[in-house]
């Protein structure tokens, strides 16, 4: 090959050899692992090791060899159950609670104009921006018997005596369902927002009411979010101590407090331990089967975003038929 083909336009560059693209991909790699080693030394001392210990612990007898016995009273006294019914019955419920306030609330700021919709979404916001021991200690205030809620009820004649809205489930189901309003509004909000409007108009032409245009194509596209929100509500709620030790006045015993009280009472490791395994591993399976039965690229809005919203279309157009 000639000079003058090597300085010509159509001259093309020698290919470079596998090995060096090789040795590219892999120092490409390291430099990626070394910048991100910082975040994974965090992930390990303060997620990793601490799940170790716990688990170590929980396998510890009073005797300090290994044995099952926190296991076994779990299954032997039926308070160890109680307190798991508990947990999920108020998990449930508050999920519940949010799905009925938030949806409606969602759906209503998805219809709004950006502006006016960033102004009510700062109210929604608000929670996050105080601290929990405040909003659960002004929950207190205002429910309890002297509180605001039960003076303002009795003077406009709703009941002639103070009702007990505190140290019960009562009390803390509306706290936590305060608490947890934004982690379900949110993803569902987002998942609205991304629904194109052109299809509810392109059903309407097709001879679907408002009502049938809702439930067979806006609710369908909305799913993905909504199970989201609904899952990280769950998720956080069992978990949960600050509220339901507060407002439920020591009635509501979920897993949280019966740590709490077996370390301040029994200072034993190895039973508190165990319940967290369980509670653990609860919220693992929860979480699997969860991603088994729900498309959670959808509800990221991911790829298979676009396949949801080919799907619902098919099906409304086959229902119109």
């Amino acid at each position: 090959m000639t000079a003058g083909n090597l300085d010509s336009p159509s001259a093309t560059p020698p290919p470079l050899h596998a090995d060096e693209l090789r040795r590219q991909q892999s120092r490409e790699q390291w430099t990626l692992l070394g910048l991100a080693a910082p975040a994974l030394l965090v992930i390990v001392l303060i997620i990793l090791i601490p799940v170790g210990w716990l688990f170590y612990l929980s396998f510890i007898g009073s005797d300090g060899s290994f044995s099952l016995e926190h296991y076994r009273k779990m299954v032997v006294y039926k308070s160890y159950a109680r307190v798991f019914i508990t947990t999920f019955q108020v998990s449930l419920l508050t999920t519940l609670i949010c799905i009925l306030i938030g949806y409606p609330l969602a759906y209503f700021l998805a219809l709004m104009p950006p502006r006016w919709a960033g102004i009510f979404m700062l109210a929604v916001l608000l929670p996050f921006w105080t601290s929990l021991l405040v909003r659960t200690y002004a929950w207190l205030v205002l429910l309890q018997k002297k509180g605001l809620l039960n003076d303002f009820a009795m003077q406009i004649g709703l009941w002639e005596t103070p009702v007990k809205l505190v140290h019960n489930m009562t009390g803390t189901l509306i706290g936590m369902a305060h608490i947890m309003l934004p982690f379900l509004i949110l993803p569902l909000y987002a998942a609205m927002k991304k629904i194109d409007r052109d299809l509810m108009h392109a059903a309407a032409n097709l001879g679907a009411s408002p009502v049938s245009a809702f439930w067979r194509i806006y609710f369908p596209l909305s799913l993905p979010g909504l199970i989201a929100g609904s899952l990280i509500v769950f998720v956080l709620c069992l978990g949960f101590y600050v509220t339901p030790a507060v407002l439920g006045g020591g009635r509501v015993i979920m897993v949280a407090t019966q740590i709490t009280a077996i370390l301040e009472n029994q200072f034993d490791w190895g039973a508190a331990s165990a319940l967290g395994v369980v509670l653990l591993l609860a919220t693992v399976l929860i979480l699997y089967i969860a991603g088994r039965l729900f498309k959670f690229d959808a509800a990221l809005f991911g790829k298979g975003w676009n396949e949801l919203v080919d799907k619902t279309c098919v099906r409304h157009a086959s229902h119109s038929r």
